[in-house]
């Protein structure tokens, strides 16, 4: 793709057509600028992986892929572009956009799909043989699978610029509603109270199933406990009483 550019000074002002841009290697470095809408159209045509030759009015031309673009923040416009030369035959590294192809197994049965990696850095073998993306077929994949960089298909003479273990794509469980992570935490807080001490297992059911808040759980459960005690200490009284009394007839009985 042909971008034709005008030279610049650094400090120059600019048409407002016109977009500062610089593109340089190791070696080299130069200052030009671009017509804005010419190099939208091509930037949204191509991206970050295009190759663009670059063809200075009166001056060079030169193989460039864009590197940075910065954007004004208010109009969401590009205000500045970096372009990085490039050699024709010489491998380079570049992010490839990922994209999936089908629909897995794990979204039919409610899962969520998750590309991690959403551009992954690979190396071609020259800047003419960069892909325009890379396509993983998700079709057979269920919930908890996922894809690894070492088993996303890489054009000829491609190989890649990431450890090969590294998740690109993942098929995550079903996310839980409100009202099922709400049920999981109460069930969570129940469970914590039961261990406690504070809530009886009768109590906990009562909260389970909406038949009462966990605060009259836990009062119903202390007054239990409290008539549990008052009840033990009036049953040990009448034990001791009746106790007291067997002794005495055993001793009137002797005394006979």
């Amino acid at each position: 793709m042909e971008l034709k550019a005008t030279t610049r000074e650094t400090q120059g002002k600019l048409l407002d057509s016109q977009i500062p841009a610089v593109a340089y290697n190791k070696e080299h470095n130069v200052s030009f600028a671009l017509d804005r809408k010419a190099f939208d159209r091509a930037f949204r045509a191509h991206g970050l992986t295009g190759l663009f030759d670059i063809t200075i009015e009166g001056s060079e031309t030169f193989p460039a892929l864009v590197k940075s673009v910065q954007m004004d923040k208010r109009k969401r416009v590009p205000i500045h572009i970096d372009f990085y030369m490039v050699t024709y035959g010489e491998p380079i590294e570049v992010a490839v956009p990922v994209h999936t192809q089908g629909r897995s197994q794990g979204e039919i049965y409610g899962g969520l799909l998750d590309t991690v990696v959403h551009n992954l850095s690979i190396i071609a073998p020259g800047p003419r043989r960069i892909p325009q993306e890379l396509v993983v077929d998700v079709s057979k994949l269920n919930i908890g699978d996922h894809v690894t960089a070492g088993q996303v298909p890489l054009p000829q003479g491609c190989t890649l610029a990431v450890d090969a273990d590294t998740v690109v794509i993942s098929v995550l469980p079903p996310r839980l509603s409100s009202e099922e992570l709400e049920a999981e935490t109460q069930a969570a807080q129940v469970a914590g109270l039961i261990a406690a001490g504070e809530l009886s297992p009768e109590a906990a059911e009562a909260v389970l199933e909406g038949e009462a808040s966990v605060e009259e759980a836990k009062a119903e459960t202390a007054t239990e406990a409290e008539e549990g005690v008052n009840k033990e200490g009036t049953e040990g009284r009448k034990l001791d009483k009746d106790n007291h009394k067997a002794e005495e007839t055993r001793s009137e009985s002797g005394q006979k």
